[in-house]
């Protein structure tokens, strides 16, 4: 049984995400983003070759995160009546570190983002909020339309960028909690998925614990 777990299960990892003097421009294109920003590929950890880039970055006003998957061809899947079956992202924020905590707090924030399937043409992206399972209390209501997206699909891939404000992020305060949570999971249709730390084997929408820490550095 312990060998089915991913070695990432046993390990803690601590990852820096820089501030972002200016806001960037949120725009269908992913070149603005350089390496200063890109997290680690953790799945290298089980030998597993990445298939999506992703950045995160941050501000006073914003926190930044983008997603590259460059390298497909099937037509993208994208539903928001079954968003957690189809093609797209979930991000998880806690505006505190979740090393000790089991349980969805106040402080524990889900989003998912979906590349199309939004509007009458289904063409538009879809972003929303989701309950963690279990959770022992859930943040304020966030009202999504805040948050600016900006996706660009192309014939062998797509990327999405993401500005969420930090009124959006109950309990934002990088002055005295600049070790938060931060967990991603790229669902794909074509090439499967790519989790930052731990699994869905491993409950990573139960146990905050499970996510990585990271510092918001200067």
């Amino acid at each position: 049984m312990i060998e089915s777990l991913p070695r990432r299960a046993f390990l803690r990892f601590e990852i820096p995400i820089f501030h972002w003097d200016r806001a960037p421009h949120i725009a269908p294109s992913i070149r603005k983003w350089n390496s200063r920003y890109m997290l680690p590929p953790l799945v290298e950890v089980e030998g597993e070759q990445p298939f999506a880039d992703v950045y995160a970055a941050w501000s006073a006003e914003w926190f930044f995160v983008a997603f590259d998957v460059p390298n497909r061809r099937a037509p993208l899947r994208c539903s928001p009546e079954t968003w957690w079956k189809g093609d797209g992202v979930r991000i998880c924020i806690a505006t505190r570190d979740t090393r000790e905590t089991k349980r969805g707090n106040r402080f524990c924030h889900f989003f998912y983002v979906l590349p199309t399937g939004g509007g009458k043409k289904k063409k538009l992206p879809v972003i929303g909020t989701h309950k963690m399972s279990h959770a022992k209390e859930t943040p304020p209501p966030v009202d999504v339309s805040q948050i600016r997206l900006a996706i660009d699909v192309a014939e062998r891939g797509y990327s999405i960028e993401a500005a969420i404000p930090t009124t959006c992020l109950n309990g934002w305060d990088p002055t005295e909690h600049a070790r938060i949570g931060f967990f991603y999971k790229v669902n794909d249709s074509e090439l499967g998925a790519q989790h930052l730390t731990a699994t869905d084997e491993l409950g990573w929408n139960v146990d905050p614990s499970t996510w990585a820490t990271v510092v918001l550095a200067k």
